[in-house]
């Protein structure tokens, strides 16, 4: 492939999970990155954005945008979608039940009213992220002992969960993965990938949690 860079802003959000994806797979990228201030202030970034929105990606001269499409293409791309299309569909419904739980984080990180927030917090934290985590706990079971949601290699739908999971952790201050031993297991699968693990080393990947 021709020379590839992702642009988003300097946090996790819907930009992490092609952020991995283009690590897993070892290819030679850029890691663009930007503040909110450089992206609603300057012209350096928006203008290049297909949607007007990040994140977005350049490959083989075109501009791309719809943060999921990027990351399925990826996936496809570089051998992390499953071997079958039995598995495809697997990793595809993991990767959409991330997006579920994405967008109850996102009404909370934008919620204003402060009690609100705080019930969205708590339902969070006692209800909701428990119950996707149970999900996808059942769903690594269902694939043996193979520590993946699909095959017996590394895939989307394992990085996308260990993405949503990890930094949900971090951002509420809660360890979900004690109750949920196959979902702590993928966490040292996706971390012990020499490639992944490279860029979660990377000063970078330290500072993506804002």
């Amino acid at each position: 492939m021709a020379a590839i860079k992702l642009y988003y802003f300097n946090f996790w959000g819907r930009g992490e999970l092609c952020r991995l994806l283009l690590a897993a797979s070892g290819c030679d990228w850029e890691d663009i990155r930007f503040s909110k201030d450089e992206w609603n202030n300057t012209d350096r970034y928006k203008p290049l954005a297909p949607f007007g929105k990040a994140p977005f990606l350049y490959c083989n001269g075109q501009y791309h945008g719809q943060s999921i499409a990027i990351a399925n293409f990826l996936a496809r791309e570089f051998g992390l979608a499953g071997g079958s299309s039995q598995e495809t569909l697997r990793n595809d419904e993991v990767v959409q039940l991330v997006q579920d739980l994405m967008a109850l984080l996102v009404s909370l990180y934008y919620e204003e009213d402060g009690t609100k927030k705080a019930e969205l917090r708590e339902k969070l934290l006692q209800t909701e992220v428990p119950r996707f985590c149970g999900i996808f706990d059942r769903l690594l079971a269902e694939n043996g002992h193979t520590g993946h949601f699909v095959g017996t290699k590394l895939s989307q739908a394992d990085l996308a969960a260990y993405d949503i999971i990890t930094n949900t952790q971090l951002w509420l201050g809660a360890d979900f993965e004690a109750a949920f031993p196959a979902l702590k297991n993928l966490r040292h699968k996706v971390e012990s990938n020499a490639h992944v693990k490279n860029y979660l080393d990377s000063e970078k990947a330290r500072q993506t949690l804002a």
